[in-house]
């Protein structure tokens, strides 16, 4: 070999080693990076857990906690306490005392207050077979509430609807159908029945007329037959009776309105959009949305109803305790009337709830 080629395999030499050196300083630096990681994991993770540590509670912040939930419940009894207290005095003892006297005598001794006397069922077997004029009453309003509670809730509805469209005045509109709620206040019945003025306009609309007498034809025309007949004298009944029905509707055309006016519009115009005309929206929108005030208002006007003072039952009641002091009489009565209402409500809530609604 000559030096030329001799010099060329020292300088491949010298470039191979170079080569190996640096292969080995990348490695270096490689495994510096990751051990660098790997302490940097460690390091967050040393510090993550001594801040997991440091916020969790301690014995001080556990009873710190514990002392303000037992100050919060107190705080909830104190407010909560008058209507325990009233629900105690002034509901509860009454109301067991009064079952008490459907089974006993009762006679008002001067300066000792009642004086019970048990005598088993005899107030209930008075009320139910001695005395028929309470079981007659008592059918009597049953049969006038299914009267009055469907064209109640038929008239509120038409008129919700009506008064929740725009048109000029509504407020006013609104305000005058809202008047039977304030004429319905004691003090206006009162002036109402007492008013001579009135009963004589009462007593001159019922008079025989024309409109009266044509009034009297169609009645006659409609009900004569078999087809129909009951029907259309419900039909005339509740007629007979609008201007009742309108007296007691305020109420429930508050609720209705209320709930016409969350049904969102967006819901209306989808419908519209996809050809659906007034009547099929009024069933498959609004019936449906607002059956939760159906419910509500089936339930008030039962309760009001069935609480108003102006009926022969409770005519009766009142006989019965503040003429003839039957103070077990009257508790017996005003007990089978409570149950009968609570079989009514419960019977209406569990056919109407089922079919009731709620849109989120």
């Amino acid at each position: 070999m000559d030096d030329k080629n001799l010099e060329e395999l020292k300088d491949m030499e010298a470039e191979m080693v170079t080569v190996e050196e640096s292969a080995e300083e990348i490695a270096a630096v490689e495994a510096s990076a990751e051990g660098e990681v790997v302490t940097d994991v460690f390091a967050q993770a040393r510090e993550d857990a001594a801040a997991s540590l440091a916020s969790a509670p301690g014995p001080k912040s556990k009873k710190r906690h514990k002392d303000l939930a037992h100050g919060n419940a107190i705080a909830g009894l104190l407010f909560v306490a008058p209507f325990i207290i009233g629900f105690l005095l002034f509901l509860l003892y009454p109301l067991g005392l009064s079952f008490a006297m459907t089974f006993c005598k009762v006679d008002a001794i001067p300066g000792s207050g009642l004086r019970l006397t048990w005598n088993n069922f005899d107030n209930y077997n008075k009320i139910f077979r001695v005395e028929p004029e309470f079981t007659q009453y008592l059918w009597d309003e049953v049969k006038r509430m299914a009267l009055f509670v469907p064209g109640i809730l038929v008239f509120s509805f038409f008129m919700a609807i009506l008064l929740n469209q725009e048109f000029k005045g509504r407020a006013m509109v609104r305000a005058i159908y809202f008047l039977p709620v304030i004429l319905s206040a004691g003090i206006f019945v009162g002036l109402e029945s007492n008013n001579a003025l009135l009963a004589s306009v009462k007593d001159a609309a019922k008079s025989e007329s024309s409109l009266s007498t044509i009034t009297t034809t169609l009645e006659n025309i409609l009900l004569t037959g078999e087809t129909g007949n009951k029907f259309f004298q419900y039909v005339i009944d509740i007629v007979g009776q609008v201007y009742d029905i309108a007296m007691a509707s305020g109420i429930q055309i508050i609720i209705f309105l209320s709930g016409l006016q969350t049904i969102p519009p967006s819901m209306f115009e989808a419908a519209k959009i996809e050809g659906c005309t007034s009547w099929e929206s009024f069933w498959k929108i609004t019936f449906p949305l607002i059956g939760s005030m159906i419910l509500v208002n089936v339930v008030y006007t039962l309760v009001d109803f069935f609480t108003r003072t102006d009926s022969q039952l409770m005519t009766l009641f009142d006989q019965t305790l503040l003429q003839r002091f039957e103070y077990g009489k009257v508790a017996a009565m005003s007990w089978v009337y409570f149950m009968i209402i609570a079989v009514i409500l419960g019977i209406v809530m569990l056919i109407f709830s089922r079919r009731v609604y709620y849109y989120d």
